[in-house]
């Protein structure tokens, strides 16, 4: 662990130490990309959406209803959520710069405080368990349950996953690289390829991020699941901002704009920020935290015995705080009863949570879950609408068949 002075400051070991070296273009770290998403994707565990790849609920089970995936999604089975494709970086050459008039002495973006993958390794590591949730996750619904018309990827409720992640926090390393009491944003840019839609090229993937936000639990991660990072999830190293939106946790981060004032980029003014009628005509604050939500772990249309005692399984989770409660109806709705929570509920995670049904009668059922977060958060029965269907926070209808 880096000494500390004795006043209690960090200092950082020349091994670690970072060096002031002329800045490089983004463009010149990106290497050149692979279309498309690296790793496998059998049909058995993911639904493709273009660049991206979403997780199958009832893929946590086997065929006899045993758990196969605890609290961590493995590696392999995490989703995918690309903008455009995923970009293989040498993790021997990457580097890390931070700039900005944030940083003491105001190292410009041409003159930046670098840091390289060992360096990262040198400082004080810290493990978390967090949940990643993409912002339209559940976006379907809006058109499914709500008739509601919205573009993007049609993500039911897969495009979410929790791991365990190592790394530096990012409030060590914007001390380690001078940080100073005005800054106020960060501006992380990631190495992938630029987004371009529409005939507009919008650069690379880049969110602002607040500095008070930085400071309290991001992590700068290079491990996912006791394993370096692999390319798909954001190697070598990768933004993790518990309970906030996906698009926050920028993957493949190249450089960080550190600023004493605040930063803009197409992806807070343009994008996951909500839009329509009952929203400001520039637009709603850009999004953060993430809404209650509940899943079964149960595919869609699962035809289940009659007569027969079935557990049923799901999993809960909050970006505001840790779940409190889960109620459980196998009748559409018009009536409730508890789940039973399958372990003490943590914040930026998901609970599981179980429940017994004896359907005696052959025919369509409509299973619905709710949850109640310890701030009182909870799912509503119809999620206000916005333009580009984010945080669809609804309770879900999940039909089934008992024969």
């Amino acid at each position: 662990m880096p000494p500390r002075s004795a006043a209690g400051a960090l200092t950082v070991p020349a091994s670690a130490a970072p060096v002031f070296a002329p800045g490089r273009a983004a463009a010149e770290e990106v290497p050149r990309p692979v279309p498309g998403i690296v790793k496998p994707l059998p049909a058995e565990w993911f639904v493709p959406h273009d660049t991206n790849a979403e997780m199958r609920w009832d893929a946590l089970r086997d065929a006899d209803g045993k758990a196969v995936i605890g609290r961590h999604v493995p590696t392999e089975r995490f989703f995918v959520r690309n903008h455009t494709g995923t970009p293989l970086i040498d993790p021997d050459r990457w580097r890390l710069r931070l700039f900005g008039s944030g940083l003491r002495g105001a190292p410009t973006a041409g003159r930046a405080v670098e840091f390289g993958l060992e360096d990262l390794r040198a400082l004080p590591s810290t493990r978390i368990d967090a949940l990643i949730e993409c912002a339209g996750n559940g976006r379907s619904y809006y058109r499914s349950q709500q008739h509601q018309s919205v573009p993007g990827t049609p993500w039911r409720l897969g495009g979410i996953g929790s791991a365990s992640w190592r790394g530096v926090r990012l409030a060590e390393l914007l001390r380690a690289a001078g940080l100073t009491d005005d800054a106020v944003d960060l501006l992380p840019v990631g190495l992938d390829p630029d987004y371009v839609v529409g005939g507009e090229n919008y650069g690379p993937v880049r969110r602002p991020l607040p500095v008070a936000k930085a400071l309290d639990d991001v992590l700068l991660a290079y491990e996912m699941n006791d394993e370096p990072l692999t390319p798909d999830h954001g190697a070598p190293a990768r933004l993790v901002v518990p309970g906030w939106v996906g698009i926050a946790s920028i993957k493949w981060v190249g450089s960080i704009e550190v600023a004493d004032h605040p930063l803009q980029s197409p992806w807070n003014t343009d994008f996951y920020r909500m839009f329509g009628p009952d929203y400001p005509p520039g637009g709603g604050a850009p999004l953060s935290t993430q809404l209650v939500k509940s899943a079964f772990e149960l595919a869609v249309g699962a035809v289940l015995a009659a007569g027969r005692e079935h557990r049923l399984h799901g999993r809960s989770w909050s970006g505001a705080a840790p779940v409190d409660r889960v109620e459980v109806s196998t009748d559409g709705g018009r009536t409730w009863r508890p789940a039973e929570l399958c372990e003490e509920p943590r914040a930026d995670n998901w609970t599981r949570w179980s429940v017994d049904w004896r359907p005696e009668r052959p025919g369509p059922y409509e299973l619905r879950a709710r949850a109640t977060d310890r701030l009182g958060g909870g799912q509503p029965e119809r999620a206000p609408f916005n333009r580009e269907g984010y945080l669809f926070g609804a309770v879900v209808a999940h039909p089934v068949t008992v024969v």
